[in-house]
């Protein structure tokens, strides 16, 4: 039998049934939009669906995958799994240099790549210097290859250039000459492009910098973390970068844990990349779950064209994978 309602619980139901709707139709509870009257149709269902996050990430750092990466293959790092032996890492970028908190991310690399490849010994090693270019970086990435000889290189690369207003064009060649001569000697290098801050997103220049990273990873075929546009993403959730970002230009505590994770991610299922071109593209990414694909199964993990918007590139969001172990 129906009991009879008050008007308190009728208005409290109503109130819970428009949060719901809300909810579901992506709508807001706010007032109607302006020009917006009483007795109006009622505005359509969204149709675009939300992108799911990567759910594999701290609660803190999730963004969806078309935000924090674009894949590509990782052959030495494999080649150095299916031999059981250390996987060499050599880190080098601002974020690299070594001072203050930065001190702590090589550990923080270090951990969360052995987290996500358990029974996989990892050695990072940092070797970035404060605010060093690109073209004074690839310089010394000669000596320090045949010093360390790394199974993989991690380099945040586009930041101080930026700041230091290095000819665009100039910074390419440097960076693409670099990517080309490490891969040359058969070793593996993700790029991490510019760090992403409020007081220059509508700066030219620096956004064109962060194309610039873009395009030399897509053209080398080289994986690549959207800082920028991850950063970016979160920014909007917290309304201010500053979560993440430290003074001048240096990640806090917090960002250097997300970057550490997000470039694990990126790495981790660059390895899931078909060794072999013929076997590209078997799987349709549009059946496949963003948080519940099984990677050791499938060992495929999809890739999409970097586009123009530095905040809108990358692969579409993979879920959480199951950590990979040895062959």
């Amino acid at each position: 039998m129906a009991f009879p309602q008050t008007a308190a619980d009728a208005q409290g139901s109503r109130h819970r049934l428009a949060r719901r709707l809300a909810v579901l139709l992506g709508l807001s509870l706010a007032s109607p939009a302006l020009g917006e009257t009483a007795g109006a149709a009622p505005m359509p269902p969204a149709t675009a669906t939300v992108e799911a996050l990567d759910l594999s990430l701290s609660p803190e750092c999730r963004v969806p995958g078309s935000k924090l990466y674009t894949l590509a293959r990782l052959k030495a790092v494999k080649a150095a799994l299916k031999e059981k032996r250390p996987i060499h890492v050599l880190s080098i970028g601002s974020s690299s240099a070594g001072l203050g908190a930065s001190a702590s991310y090589p550990v923080k690399l270090e951990n969360a790549l052995e987290q996500a490849l358990p029974d996989v010994q990892i050695e990072v090693e940092a070797r970035g210097l404060p605010g060093e270019v690109a073209s004074g970086a690839g310089e010394r990435l000669r000596s320090m290859v045949a010093e360390m000889e790394p199974d993989l290189v991690v380099w945040q690369v586009g930041t101080n250039d930026a700041l230091a207003r290095v000819d665009i064009e100039a910074f390419g060649e440097a960076l693409d000459e670099s990517v080309q001569w490490v891969k040359s000697h058969g070793i593996d290098i993700v790029l991490i492009d510019p760090v992403f801050t409020e007081s220059l997103a509508d700066d030219v220049y620096y956004t064109q910098m962060v194309r610039t990273v873009q395009d030399v990873a897509r053209r080398e075929a080289v994986p690549l973390v959207h800082r920028y546009a991850a950063m970016r993403f979160l920014s909007t959730q917290r309304t201010t970068e500053a979560h993440m970002l430290g003074r001048h230009f240096r990640l806090n505590d917090l960002g250097l844990r997300c970057m550490a994770e997000h470039a694990t991610r990126a790495i981790t299922l660059s390895l899931l990349q078909p060794d072999a071109a013929k076997d590209a593209g078997k799987i349709d990414p549009s059946k496949i779950d963003p948080n519940k694909t099984d990677a050791v199964k499938t060992d495929r993990a999809t890739s999409e064209t970097t586009k123009s918007d530095p905040t809108q590139t990358g692969t579409p969001g993979s879920g959480p994978t199951p950590a990979l172990k040895q062959p």
